[in-house]
Order: C-alpha cells, then sequence, then structure tokens
C-alpha cells in the first residue's frame, strides 16, 4: 500500500517509514514547493483532515496528513496543538519550555501523553481518520540520542524506556504514531486500498 505524506518533518517520515512494512510511506513529490496550510483547527483530527484535504488536490495518489504532540496534564493539557510551535523555535526550544514549567512537579504528577491523529484524502475529500495515544511521564532532563521533537523527554510506561532511546522501528510497538499507522494498515486492507 503506498500513501504520500504531506510533512516538512523529517522525524515524522522517518517514524512512518520504520514502521509497517505492507504501508509504503514517501513524501509528497514537490512537497516543499507548495503552500503551507495554516494549522488553525481546534483538535488535531480538525487540522489533520485540514492538511490531508488539501495537499491531495495535488496528486492522484492518497495522501496521510498526521497531527500530533504532547498533552501534559500538569500543564493542563499544553503543548497539545500547539507543541510544534510551543516556544516559537527549535524542538530545544520547545523542550525547554516544558521542563521549565515543570520544575518543581514530583514524578508522580508528571503524567503525559503523546496523541497522534492521521487522516488520509483523496482528491481534496478526507477517506478516514486514526487515533494514536500513548501514556508516559516527563523526565526531568533531556535523555537518548534518537527521535525528535518531545521523544528526550518522554518516557514510555508501556515500554519501560525514554522514546529517544531506542529506535524507530521499536518506538512504533509503543507510539502514538504507530498505533494510529496499525489502524490504518487494517483499514486499508479491508478497503482493498493499493
Amino acid at each position: 500500500m503506498r500513501f504520500l505524506i504531506a510533512t516538512g518533518n523529517p522525524g515524522k517520515l522517518r517514524d512512518f517509514q520504520g514502521m509497517e512494512p505492507e504501508i509504503a510511506v514517501e513524501l509528497l513529490p514537490g512537497f516543499a514547493a507548495l503552500p503551507s496550510v495554516e494549522e488553525d483547527g481546534d483538535s488535531f483530527a480538525a487540522n489533520a483532515r485540514k492538511k490531508a484535504e488539501f495537499y491531495s488536490r495535488f496528486t492522484e495518489l492518497p495522501v496521510l496528513a498526521d497531527d500530533s504532540g504532547l498533552v501534559v496534564d500538569a500543564l493542563n493539557g499544553e503543548p497539545g496543538i500547539y507543541s510544534a510551535r510551543y516556544s516559537g523555535g527549535t524542538d530545544e526550544d520547545n523542550n525547554r519550555l516544558v521542563l521549565e514549567k515543570m520544575r518543581g512537579v514530583p514524578w508522580e504528577q508528571r503524567t503525559a501523553r503523546f496523541i497522534c491523529v492521521l487522516a488520509v484524502a483523496r482528491k481534496g475529500k478526507t477517506l478516514a481518520t486514526f487515533e494514536g495515544a500513548t501514556e508516559g511521564r516527563l523526565l526531568d532532563a533531556p535523555r537518548g540520542a534518537h527521535g525528535f521533537g518531545y521523544d528526550p523527554l518522554f518516557f514510555s510506561t508501556e515500554a519501560n524506556i525514554g522514546f529517544a532511546e531506542i529506535p524507530a522501528s521499536e518506538k512504533a510497538r509503543y507510539s502514538h504514531r504507530g498505533k494510529a499507522a496499525r489502524q490504518l494498515l487494517a483499514w486499508a486492507r479491508s478497503a482493498g486500498q493499493q
């Protein structure tokens, strides 16, 4: 099954390419030259659908778009849908801001989850959406050399390891994106997608 992905985030592309072997995910040709979409939805699902529908108008193949982020209980759900642009800077800046806001919060209260919504669209119409979530806690300092975004701060209670401490193929077993991708695969098989 072949999908084109609309993302400027190389980390997301690597995550998808390290997942299900039956799913071939390639970057939408010419993506960098296409206009960007304002992610102004009020949920991960709204943003994923908006991106998938917009970029699916540039190709005949199904387009996959992902909106995902970190939801921290002690921060009332922040950074949430603003995860990528939380600090207005880089991934490292975002991580620093979260750590600043979490300073002094004890381990038991550092609960957080990653959420991912995948939307598949063709010719401007959403065909399906899939949501995956994974629970964990925030570390008090970055750890590990793998991953991207908030991975260095996220300790997966399911995997019992930090997300930046495991390679993408192993992370996919536990991650929000991996869980959503497995739903996508089941849908694609049942819908006879090629």
